[in-house]
């Protein structure tokens, strides 16, 4: 069974035109509400012990999953459930034991961590207030954390501006263990740290994964990273998974368009020199995605199909993939 399952999900974000332009819409008979489709119908699931890679160039949607299975947002469509319990509701400021139980680490240890408050009371902050610390246990185990990381327990005592970006990376995940969660989302967290800061803490999550047999969603733009921190990855594309696998197999094998062109995008090392292949095209815009697949307007092989139809994940080998080229394209499409 899964830990996580995340169903026909998407998210929708509205703006909210100010008096001036709600009057001007009046006066104009125009109408300035702008609806972005941030998720299109995502579902993928998460086992026990797994780690799980999302992949996509910026404002694919990844960040908005992440929030969304961490209880930050609540889907507009779709459900998710953490051992068979859903993680949001539309209740703003609601929080259950569910929510408590995924617990998210950001990009930004400068701007995750509270600088007036002193790291061992950060740290403690969340458990205590949920019941899982009694304040005569909180300094050790705070203490303890710390170490766990591979920082001293006597840090607990200073104040976030005093550690480096990494050491204040370990200590946001310090701060997410102690909610002692099922669920980890982990968002792009060692993309603001220098190239050897981010081998240590990969090393420390790996190092915690074997250990405390965590459950992790690895968000990252980083496909080197992805494929050695995930079992399976999904890749995203304006809002949907259009392909998901093992990390060994879909490297390997890559099926969908989108994929190939994502790893071929990748800079390598060749005869003396950088050689890489940029994908073509812009990014459609989330305000007005493209009929069909939304990948089509960059797609070297799209074809008539490909405008028209949404292509759902569909099983290819041990692997899934939303392209028409795999179930009876076109002879244009598969050219």
């Amino acid at each position: 069974m899964s830990l996580l399952t995340v169903s026909g999900v998407s998210k929708r974000f509205e703006n909210a035109p100010g008096p001036i332009t709600r009057l001007a819409d009046r006066l104009t008979g125009q109408d300035s509400r702008r609806t972005v489709h941030a998720l299109s119908d995502v579902s993928l699931s998460v086992a026990q012990g797994e780690v799980l890679g999302l992949v996509g160039e910026s404002g694919c949607g990844k960040s908005t999953l992440g929030r969304l299975v961490s209880g930050i947002y609540a889907p507009s469509d779709g459900d998710i459930r953490l051992h068979g319990q859903p993680v949001a509701t539309e209740h703003r400021g609601s929080v259950t034991k569910t929510t408590t139980r995924v617990q998210m680490i950001h990009q930004d240890p400068f701007a995750s961590l509270d600088p007036r408050m002193r790291v061992g009371e950060t740290i403690a902050e969340g458990p205590r207030q949920h019941g899982l610390w009694s304040a005569s246990e909180a300094a050790q185990n705070t203490r303890d954390l710390l170490e766990q990381v591979g920082l001293e327990g006597a840090y607990a005592d200073r104040l976030p501006h005093q550690f480096s970006g990494g050491q204040r990376q370990r200590i946001a995940i310090a701060r997410a263990l102690a909610m002692q969660p099922d669920l980890l989302v982990l968002d792009e967290a060692v993309a603001s740290l220098d190239v050897s800061i981010q081998a240590q803490v990969l090393n420390l999550f790996m190092d915690l994964r074997k250990r405390l047999g965590l459950t992790a969603i690895f968000i990252s733009h980083d496909l080197g990273v992805v494929r050695h921190v995930c079992d399976r990855v999904a890749i995203m594309y304006l809002g949907r998974v259009v392909e998901m696998g093992s990390a060994e197999t879909l490297y390997a094998n890559p099926q969908h368009p989108y994929t190939r062109a994502l790893l071929a995008s990748v800079p390598t090392l060749g005869t003396g020199r950088a050689a890489f292949h940029p994908i073509k095209g812009e990014i459609p815009s989330p305000l007005n995605p493209p009929s069909g697949c939304a990948f089509h307007p960059r797609c070297p092989h799209a074809g008539p199909r490909c405008h028209a139809e949404v292509r759902m994940l569909s099983d290819i080998g041990t692997q899934q993939s939303a392209c028409h080229l795999h179930h009876g394209g076109t002879s244009e499409e598969a050219a």
